[in-house]
């Protein structure tokens, strides 16, 4: 059995294993994981006090998807629900749809009985309210708050530190099954409704039992356009090992938008033997966590380091 995540899942692995361990499936594993860091306070990048948008409000996306039949669920632009993985997991369990936006699924996690609660922080709002401050002419306040002007504000979000974070978990449990998952409040004061890689099957987070699973972090927009999940699956069924799959398809990346030269981003991936690996094209974010059944405690892996242009 094995466990693999982005580097803020390491203290969540452990209580996951021992789902694992109980007989517990790949998806429970994985939800478990991710919940615990959508529960951290102290991560600005996931669940409760998760960096806002534009406009002072948090949305989270997740998605989750199972190696068995590459069932899946995902929602995007979620406000009022801590878990989004949760709600993207009863997605893929009761429903015939994958991916549910916005007010939808919000009204959908109301249905399923999710409490609604506070997801933003005061430090993530005195931050939020720092930076719109600072860079917004009081004058142009009223028109960005009735949300006639905001295009010209997106600009605030470059910052490589806080575009980024995301938590991702794939588990493998004591039948070889796969499953993996997503979830994040995406980039600091995007634009609202923004959706990256995350809660999209296929660009942050691709699992089929016949090859392996992979799960990215980093620049969304870049893994949605290049498919970067999906490719490094696709490339292990082609042939490629672990490694040269999750090397190539940081070598396919698209290239950033003009302005936009932080074509970060991050890969781990697991064949369907169990073996594991990190990726990376950014080497000072080296390191993702894994633990396997025979482990006391989770531990810090180096990330293979693929420069692109």
């Amino acid at each position: 059995m094995l466990l693999i995540g982005s580097e803020n899942a390491l203290e969540a692995l452990p209580p996951a294993m021992q789902i694992l361990k109980q007989g517990g499936s790949a998806l429970d594993a994985v939800e478990a994981a991710i919940r615990l860091v959508e529960s951290n306070l102290e991560d600005h990048s996931v669940g409760v006090g998760g960096w806002p948008n534009l406009l002072g409000e948090v949305e989270l996306d997740a998605s989750l998807m199972d190696g068995r039949n590459r069932s899946s669920g995902a929602v995007g632009a979620l406000r009022g629900y801590p878990h989004p993985i949760s709600v993207a997991r009863r997605v893929m369990d009761s429903l015939p749809h994958v991916f549910l936006t916005g007010q939808g699924a919000a009204d959908f996690a109301a249905e399923m009985g999710f409490e609604r609660a506070e997801t933003l922080t005061d430090i993530a709002a005195q931050e939020w309210i720092a930076r719109v401050q600072a860079n917004v002419p009081p004058a142009k306040m009223a028109a960005l708050f009735q949300r006639r002007e905001m295009t010209a504000w997106v600009a605030l979000t470059r910052d490589p530190q806080r575009i980024a974070g995301t938590v991702d978990v794939i588990a493998i449990d004591g039948q070889g099954n796969i499953a993996s998952g997503v979830s994040t409040s995406g980039w600091a004061w995007k634009y609202p409704g923004r959706l990256g890689d995350s809660p999209i099957i296929g660009a942050g987070n691709y699992c089929d039992n016949r090859h392996g699973a992979a799960a990215c972090t980093g620049y969304g927009e870049l893994a949605i356009r290049g498919s970067t999940a999906h490719t490094v699956v696709l490339l292990m069924q082609m042939g490629l090992s672990l490694v040269e799959a999750c090397q190539q398809a940081l070598r396919d990346l698209p290239p950033a938008p003009p302005g936009w030269e932080d074509n970060m981003m991050n890969i781990v991936a697991v064949d369907r033997d169990g073996n594991h690996c990190g990726a990376t094209n950014i080497k000072q974010w080296d390191e993702y966590a894994y633990m396997r059944d025979d482990m006391a405690k989770a531990e810090i892996a180096k990330r293979i380091y693929v420069p692109t242009t």
